[in-house]
């Protein structure tokens, strides 16, 4: 006897599966306290570095490439401030969001395998960059083991958020798959000791869709639909100024899309 959990259909048409199907997903936690030591592990990783490695530093304004796919391998990126997006070229030619970064995430780990970059990093806003050659790390990484700690913590976040971005597009419904992307921005900003009850978003809602997944007419209706449920607001003129009154509903919204459903039977 097999058992097996099957999808029904949303309004939007995006799958829902029961909680079985998604248990891989789970409320992250919006205690205060646990942000504020997020926030001091950042900056005391970020000292650590400037103390210790000899830092190449570039300021970046809003569509600066800081590296590109294809272009060789040598440098790794930590970020001092500001917000990128990773992206990457279909075989036809299309721009995928791949990825988003916040102060104190690295870049150009895709790199390390083929001694090329495969995909490109772009600031969305104004920002700064270190610079560390990959060699002078591992020469540096010998003798302070604290730098291999980071560096492996860094490469450990990384593989943790690629693994919980794809439970979020595979598993939930579209309302609150974009939920969950407003979750994940607002804990990024609290977790660097910023503010969360107001967030601008660094990304037009095309963007938002081609990194969810979902059409920009979908990304529209679910934060529509959010600002209806009181949610979320959107702070007068640009849209792209979102208050959010309590991250946690957020949350709570995300579970009440993952409700039950039959789980039928296989003989």
């Amino acid at each position: 006897m097999l058992s097996t959990a099957t999808p029904d259909r949303t309004a939007t048409g995006a799958p829902r599966f029961s909680r079985a199907a998604t248990a891989g997903w789970a409320a992250p936690t919006t205690d205060a306290g646990a942000n504020q030591r997020a926030s001091q592990a950042t900056a005391d990783t970020l000292k650590l570095l400037s103390d210790e490695l000899v830092l190449q530093r570039r300021v970046v304004h809003a569509g600066d490439v800081i590296y590109q796919a294809g272009e060789r391998f040598g440098n790794l990126y930590i970020l001092n401030s500001g917000f990128f997006k990773i992206v990457t070229l279909s075989p036809d030619g299309r721009e995928q969001v791949v990825g988003l970064k916040f102060r104190g995430d690295w870049l150009g780990f895709d790199g390390i395998a083929n001694n090329q970059y495969s995909c490109d990093a772009v600031a969305m806003d104004i920002g700064e960059v270190w610079i560390v050659r990959y060699d002078a790390l591992l020469a540096a990484c010998a003798s302070k083991p604290a730098l291999l700690t980071v560096l492996h913590e860094a490469m450990s976040r990384e593989i943790a958020r690629d693994r919980d971005s794809l439970m979020s597009v595979c598993t939930l419904p579209a309302d609150a798959r974009v939920a969950d992307f407003l979750r994940y921005w607002a804990e990024s900003l609290a977790k660097r000791g910023l503010r969360t009850d107001q967030i601008t978003l660094r990304m037009t809602r095309a963007e938002i869709g081609n990194y969810l997944g979902m059409t920009l007419e979908t990304v529209s209706r679910a934060l529509s639909k959010l600002a209806r449920d009181k949610l979320i607001h959107f702070v007068e003129k640009g849209r792209r100024d979102i208050h959010i009154p309590e991250v946690d509903a957020l949350s709570e919204f995300i579970q009440g899309c993952l409700a039950p459903t039959t789980t039928p039977v296989l003989q």
